[in-house]
């Protein structure tokens, strides 16, 4: 699906324009206070000609031969916000809210297809689960979005938690 950017696109999202629509594709969860998963996920990047975008992402825990969905997983909402430092570059922040609990702020930068973000502060409520650290890496890998997310939490150290490939679905 050929990608067209949108005529109100603020000048300062164009290093991430390429995020833009919704995203489906299955990924892979580890850490070592839980047991290995697979999931199936949604994420959708949305502008209304500010110089930010909306995300959100759903997820679901699936069985890992069938695929099928075995129950919901996670979810998160929030903003990633853009200034553009140089033509093809923006320094980045995004704040996030997830369903465990947390509320999160990153800072980071993107260019060339590729978005590094790292947590500034962590938030959480009295039952979520203690996470203290994470970094975020996003690509635009042949028309696919990869991401990793590594995490410190629960007394371990930043370490490999989730990847996954998505598929355009929606512009």
């Amino acid at each position: 699906m050929p990608f067209h950017l949108p005529e109100n696109l603020h000048p300062d999202c164009a290093p991430i324009a390429w995020l833009l629509g919704t995203w489906h594709g299955n990924g892979h969860g580890d850490y070592p206070t839980i047991e290995k998963f697979e999931f199936e996920q949604e994420l959708v990047f949305q502008q209304d000609g500010r110089p930010f975008l909306h995300y959100s992402a759903m997820s679901w825990v699936v069985d890992p031969e069938t695929k099928e969905r075995l129950r919901p997983g996670a979810m998160e909402t929030g903003f990633l916000r853009s200034a553009l430092i140089e033509p093809g570059k923006a320094r980045l922040e995004m704040v996030l809210a997830h369903s465990s609990g947390l509320a999160s702020v990153w800072f980071g930068e993107a260019a060339e297809g590729k978005i590094e973000l790292a947590t500034r502060g962590i938030g959480q409520t009295e039952t979520a689960k203690e996470v203290t650290a994470g970094h975020r890496l996003y690509g635009n890998v042949q028309g696919q979005l990869m991401y990793a997310y590594d995490m410190k939490a629960m007394g371990q150290e930043l370490q490999p938690h989730l990847w996954a490939q998505l598929n355009r679905v929606e512009q």
